[in-house]
Order: structure tokens, then sequence, then C-alpha cells
């Protein structure tokens, strides 16, 4: 196995990546830990792409995905780590390579991790995060200046042809897309998007559905958490330009939580002119979870990368700690202070 340890150019990515798919082999694709819209999208899109080139594919994630992502081409055939990890097990070690998307660093593999450190397979890695860890990659299509995940893969189909687009590859790239961008509210870096998103509209059965399955099939519980955490949890703190929610595991479990329920919670704070970061809060599997968003300049990624064990992009990104929900707000509040001048200086 042989592994580069540079960021590579597109070239040198195809070139070795080429290297890889040359043959019919047994691959197997695997996103991260509590895997979004564009974990899911991306790595049906690029699994059903591997299968058009004759391979034989496996999607894996280490735990459940939101239900409002259930509908989508091939979800079905998606492998749970934690459901079934035996299973999961066996799949990775008949493997010939394994693909990484969305994520660059195998601790975010959760419970896989320990069986990935030992798997002695080719691994590429297709990703938009920032500090990506190539010491594990034979290759890397790593790149942070693209909206998602989901668009890296839109590019990688592209340049094989057009041909190798059908609607429900299409479909998955939308929704990876569409939800690692709000809508289309941030993380749009240059024009290409769009166009690429036109070439994936031209193939889809409809965008508006799309669209309303993604977002128009909340649950009651979920719309009254949401209205909970605005009216009863949101904590502005105006001298930091700064909101934070914080939900319980007892608070999220009296609205019968659910897998994907907090989803963009964290996005609604930002709607105010005044506040440059939000701040979700949550208790959930035995750790607390942070979920960070940022408007202009100032850097989430860094904040979650410095004190939270986390990381992401300038505007979103994500942490954890181990400790109480007490603990975890302390000490939030007592960085805040380091920020002070980023955050009201715009």
């Amino acid at each position: 196995m042989q592994i580069i340890m540079s960021i590579m150019t597109r070239d040198q990515f195809f070139t070795s990546f080429n290297e890889v798919i040359h043959t019919p082999s047994r691959f197997t694709v695997l996103s991260h830990v509590n895997p979004d819209g564009d974990a899911i999208g991306s790595s049906l899109a690029f699994s059903q792409m591997l299968q058009k080139l004759g391979h034989a594919v496996e999607v894996i994630v280490p735990n459940d995905f939101p239900d409002f992502l259930a509908w989508m081409p091939g979800a079905s055939s998606i492998h749970v780590y934690d459901k079934d990890p035996d299973q999961c097990d066996s799949i990775l070690k008949a493997s010939d390579a394994l693909f990484v998307l969305d994520f660059n660093h195998i601790s975010r593999s959760g419970a896989i991790r320990n069986t990935l450190e030992n798997l002695n397979i080719d691994k590429i890695l297709i990703d938009h995060h920032r500090d990506a860890d190539m010491s594990q990659f034979r290759c890397a299509l790593s790149e942070t200046e693209v909206s998602s995940t989901s668009e890296l893969v839109a590019e990688i189909i592209l340049h094989y042809g057009e041909q190798y687009l059908d609607d429900a590859i299409a479909t998955n790239l939308l929704v990876g897309i569409v939800t690692d961008t709000g809508s289309f509210a941030h993380s749009i870096f240059h024009p290409e998007t769009f166009s690429i998103c036109a070439k994936l509209i031209e193939k889809a059965p409809s965008y508006n559905q799309i669209h309303q399955l993604v977002y128009d099939t909340f649950s009651e519980n979920r719309l009254r958490l949401l209205g909970y955490s605005i009216s009863n949890k949101m904590e502005i703190l105006d001298e930091y330009a700064t909101a934070i929610i914080s939900l319980s595991k007892e608070e999220l479990s009296q609205f019968d939580y659910q897998v994907g329920d907090t989803e963009g919670v964290v996005n609604y704070p930002l709607s105010m002119k005044k506040m440059r970061m939000s701040v979700l809060v949550t208790e959930r599997q035995g750790v607390i979870r942070f979920s960070f968003r940022s408007k202009g300049s100032f850097s989430v990624h860094e904040l979650a990368q410095k004190y939270f064990n986390g990381g992401g992009h300038t505007n979103a990104a994500g942490g954890t700690l181990n400790c109480s929900m007490d603990a975890a707000l302390e000490k939030l509040h007592r960085i805040l202070p380091e920020y002070k001048e980023l955050l009201i200086n715009k």
C-alpha cells in the first residue's frame, strides 16, 4: 500500500485514482460519525458511480442518519456500523480499497476507528474540511474552497463524463450540496457550484420535491423542540455578539428526540443582525456536542479545534467534550473573552 503524505494536485489525484479503479474490485465507501446530508449524499452518489464502472461497492456509516434522509436513492442499502459491527468489519476486511468521504481524520469514524487503523488496504480521501491528516491515505482530493464533498464527487463524475450522471446520482448530490450550504446561504466560494447544480437539476426528477423532502418533513415534536430551543434556551451575549442554545438529554427526551431533530437549530440565532456567532450545545450519547456557526471572517474552526477537540470550516464547525453540561457551558463562557475583539469588530 502506497502512502502519499502531502495534498495532491487534481492531476496527481486522478492519476493515482485511476490506478485504484482500473480493474473491477470490492470497494467500501465510508463517511463520518453522525452523518449529515453531505455525508450521505456524497457517499451514495460516489458508490453509484463506482458501480457503473463495474465495481462491487458497499457504503458504511458509523451510526444512524436522520429519517429525513432515508428516502434518498440507495439509502436503504447503507450499513450502519453500530447496528451490525460484525458485518461491517467483514465488509471492510474483504475490501480491496476504502474511500473515505466528508471527513479527514480517522478519529471521526467513531467505533470503526480500531478496525480502520488495522486495515492494510489503500485508503482514498475525498473531503472539503480543513487540516487533513494525510498520513493514512494513498491519494486525496482535499479542497476546502468548495461547498461540500458532494460538489467534489460531482466534479469527479463529470471528469469521467456526463453519461455517468443519472437521476439517482444527481438527486443524492443535490441533497449534499443543498444541506451543506444551508440552501445556498453560505459556503459558496465560486460560481462553479451553481454551474454544477444546474447540470444536476437537469438530471434530477424534481428539485422542488427534493427540497420538500429534506426541509418540509418535520415531526410535531421536532418543530416544538425548535420553538422551545429559541424561546426558552437561547442565551444572548451582546458583549460577544454570540448566542448559545443548550439542550440537556432530559430536555431532548421531553420532545422524543430522534436523530437529526436538532439539525439547523444553530443557524437561527444568526438571522439576528447583531449576532456573529451561534453555538448549539447538546448532551447526547454520553458526551457534550458543540455545533458552531459564524458570520463573516470569524473562524469557528480555530475555536473548535483549540478548545473543543473539533474543527470544520471557517463558518461551520463542531466539537465534543467529555464532561457535564454545566462544565461545558462554563468552559465556553470562560474562553469567549479571548475572542471578544474578533467577534465585535466586523
